[in-house]
């Protein structure tokens, strides 16, 4: 098992490191083809990725804020993260359907 935080904000790399969660893989961008099932991954990943993950035996936890929107699109502090409440929050994800746009 490899634990693997994936961000490429340094308030965030930062964050992690503070609460002392031991990790394996520091990346910016998550290559699948490199996990293997039992892989812990710690992130803000988009929610098909996740579920992708999941099934193959992936465990995914979010890196979760409240943001406000004057704060968005901007590189936030550690300082700026507790402030907006952060936390991990475990998250199992599954695709259930999938509505098509009509063609026109």
């Amino acid at each position: 098992m490899s634990r693997w935080f994936v961000s490429r904000h340094p308030g965030a790399v930062e964050w992690i490191r503070e609460m002392d969660v031991e990790i394996d893989h520091w990346v910016a961008h998550l290559d699948p083809s490199e996990l293997s099932p039992g892989d812990i991954v710690i992130g803000t990943l988009p929610l098909p990725q996740v579920a992708g993950l999941q099934g193959r035996g992936v465990t995914y936890w979010h890196l979760t804020l409240d943001l406000p929107a004057d704060m968005r699109g901007r590189e936030l502090s550690v300082d700026d993260m507790r402030r907006c409440g952060v936390q991990l929050q475990c998250y199992q994800v599954a695709l259930v359907d999938t509505w098509l746009a009509p063609e026109k």
